[in-house]
Parts: structure tokens; sequence; C-alpha cells
């Protein structure tokens, strides 16, 4: 049998690409001039293919959504990353948007909705950041506008005059939930970990299970709060040098192990 030129490196390869997970993420709708654009940010993508071993797929925005159900069927895995954008607050309240604060109404309409029909057709999800709080919305719970501005909590914002290594360096430590994942993974009871929101969990969905705190209270990871599936979502950024932090990185093995749980059994 020929192998078309390719050498044992390229076969191999592509041996190992075909083995692969296939990760979901979804795309932030983005103006560019006159003309709309999908996009992800790099680190997430990045993040996916390094530190879980697998293909990414990057899924639009579309309105109407593409059908979901269908393309749930063919992946192993969510992650939700990211983004400049916040939740428009009709979607968790009845309170108006402040001014300057920036949506993505093609994002909510897709990830809300995603959300549900993953975790009820048991597909794998990583939330981070945004992603966590379109978890905690999609499920029912709410959230804080303006952590900042609420009693007795700390501005979890970045300093944008900082350069990028400064606003992902170590914020604050978080308070791992004994019996949780994050705990399991850490084998500590406390962490460090980066801080660039300025939005956060006010009520906590029903179904969720809070997994980190930071020092003030505010609920910083929650997890799926049953056995059979696995969602984890974190208000931090472990994708920022993943490969160079033991416990981000182990944030995203635990995510690959359960996507590659379900390639096998769906394969």
């Amino acid at each position: 049998m020929t192998n078309l030129g390719f050498s044992a490196v390229d076969q191999r390869q592509a041996r190992q690409a075909a083995r692969a997970p296939l990760i979901g993420l979804p795309s932030d709708r983005k103006m560019v001039g006159a003309h709309p654009f999908h996009c992800v940010g790099e680190k997430y993508i990045s993040a996916a293919v390094v530190a879980a071993e697998a293909l990414p797929v990057l899924l639009p925005s579309l309105q109407p959504a593409l059908d979901w159900v269908q393309l749930l069927e063919r992946l192993d895995g969510l992650i939700l990353p990211g983004s400049p954008s916040n939740i428009e607050p009709h979607h968790y309240s009845d309170e108006a948007s402040y001014a300057g604060n920036v949506h993505d109404a093609a994002r909510d309409a897709n990830t809300l909705g995603l959300v549900r029909l993953a975790i009820a057709q048991r597909v794998p999800i990583l939330a981070l950041c945004r992603g966590l709080q379109e978890v905690n919305v999609a499920l029912g719970g709410s959230l804080y506008q303006k952590v900042h501005e609420q009693p007795g909590f700390d501005d979890h914002r970045e300093n944008h005059d900082d350069s990028l290594d400064q606003m992902y360096a170590p914020a604050h430590a978080v308070h791992l939930a004994e019996g949780g994942i994050l705990r399991q993974l850490a084998g500590s009871a406390q962490m460090m970990v980066n801080s660039l929101h300025g939005q956060g969990i006010r009520t906590l969905a029903p179904g969720l299970a809070v997994e980190a705190t930071a020092p003030d209270g505010l609920i910083e990871a929650v997890r799926l709060d049953r056995t059979d599936g696995f969602l984890l979502a974190v208000q931090w950024h472990p994708e920022w040098k993943v490969a160079e932090n033991p416990f981000y990185l182990a944030i995203f093995h635990a995510f690959a192990d359960a996507c590659r749980q379900r390639m096998n059994q769906r394969v």
C-alpha cells in the first residue's frame, strides 16, 4: 500500500489527529468595518490544542442558530470562551444595561440554548469567564453587572494600562470547596488565580454546586451538581499560558479526559 509520499511522522500525526476529540468553541460576532465576523480568541483555541490535545471547531453565532442538536452529536466537548462582551441583562433580570456595556446579542442567542442542550446530551463543558456567566444564566441564575459597586465585594477588574503579563498574573486566592473537582486537582484548599472580570454571579442557578469562592465571597467556580456529566466553569482564565501553570493545566486535562470518554463512547 503506497503512502502517497507521506513520511512516518506525517502518518503518525494523522493517526493522532484522527483520535483527537472534537471540541466546539462558540464564536463572538464582531463588526469589522461594515461586515460581521465570527471569531474566538487565539489563546482559547491554542489551549484546546495544546492542553486538551483536541481539534478545535469554531461554532458561528448565526441567527437563526444552527441545528445544535445535530452538531452536538458530532462533538466531544465544548469550551465556552471568555469575551470582551457581557450577557445582555434582560436574560437574567429586569435591570437596564449600563452605558458603555459591550454586548453580543448573537452569542447570547446561541450559547444560552447551547448550554442547556449540551448538558442534556451529556457533552462535557469547560466554561471560562464569560462562559461561567453563560452557564449560570442559561440554567436560571443571575449576575451582578458591576461587582465592584456591590457592598462587601472587591474590584475584580484588570488594569488596562498594565501589560498582558501583568493583567493575567495571579491576583487573589480562591478557596476550593471540599470534595470538589478543583480541590482534587489542586491537592490544596487554596490556589492563586488571575482576575479580569467586572461581572459575576449574584444568584447561583439550580443544579449547580459551588467549586470555589474569592476572599470576598464571590462565587468563582461551579460544577454540575450531578455525576452523569462533566461541567466545570471558572471565572478566571486558566487558558493563559496554560502549559506553564500546573493547576490551570490540570483543569484542561480533566476536561480532556471527559471529552475522550465521550469520544470513545460515541465512536
